[in-house]
């Protein structure tokens, strides 16, 4: 029985770092462009909400459409290896 539960841990663990490096490329995106119109609003003292939101999504939603083939190939390969682990 303790087999079974270190697989499942693993398991748990491989999703949770595949899910960690698909996720960090378009958060660091959003999270430069958020930094650079902070820097910006500062220095002009320009306080629009919508200012730092539109960009923020815009530019998270470009990285994700240019990420999608890598994304796919990861979760394919995920796939094949639990696919294959369970046989």
């Amino acid at each position: 029985m303790p087999a079974y539960d270190d697989s499942s841990v693993m398991l748990v663990r491989e999703m949770l770092l595949i899910v960690l490096k698909i996720g960090a490329p378009i958060l660091v995106a959003g999270m430069a462009v958020g930094l650079l119109i902070s820097i910006v609003q500062s220095v002009t003292s320009i306080q629009d909400q919508t200012l730092t939101i539109v960009p923020k999504l815009t530019v998270m939603v470009i990285a994700a459409a240019l990420l999608i083939p890598w994304i796919i190939q990861r979760l394919i390969d995920y796939a094949a290896a639990m696919l294959t682990f369970s046989q």
